[in-house]
């Protein structure tokens, strides 16, 4: 069976391009590939507060979406030396979504960071790298990174799709 992996853009801008370029390279292999953009999920902005104010349907839709997956592709620009608000929204309501088996939507899944970041690109991967493990996610090692001056490296991403590929199938 083929393995379901997901392109999590969590910027309209540069990575979601990225996810696009990743995408086109993906029908090489044997896996469905869907890309996704955080900012079209209406999440309110995770409180204690916000969430007495009852589940977002969203939440409960992203969190499904997640646990569905066999595999990520998490694209970040990098926001002030770390990780955008919007994907750490995102993962607040995914552990808030209700769902009892939330934590099936990271435990032991494979996952490969990528950035288009104008300011090198390493803080937001270090930081993606030290949250999803938290979280139970197995991190490929290689990264993809890009820049304004450097475009997608069509063989390392299929090196690390290849990567992704076979350990989702497992």
């Amino acid at each position: 069976m083929k393995p379901n992996i997901l392109i999590v853009a969590a910027s309209d801008g540069n990575n979601f391009k990225l996810a696009e370029s990743i995408l086109e390279i993906s029908k090489e292999f044997e896996a469905n590939f869907e890309v996704i953009k955080l900012s079209d999920f209406d999440l309110p902005l995770y409180s204690s507060k916000e969430e007495k104010n009852g589940t977002p349907k969203d939440a409960v839709t992203i969190s499904d979406k997640f646990i569905a997956n066999q595999g990520f592709i998490f694209l970040a620009p990098e926001y002030n030396g770390s990780v955008p608000p919007a994907l750490n929204n995102a993962i607040a309501w995914i552990s808030r979504s209700g769902n009892e088996n939330w934590r099936d939507a990271f435990n032991a899944k494979p996952i490969a960071l990528g950035t288009h970041s104008g300011g090198g690109g390493q803080y937001v991967l270090s930081a993606m790298e030290a949250q999803f493990s938290f979280i139970g996610c197995n991190i490929i090692g290689r990264k993809l990174l890009t820049n304004y001056s450097k475009e997608l490296n069509a063989d390392s991403a299929k090196s690390v799709l290849s990567m992704l590929v076979k350990m989702a199938s497992l």
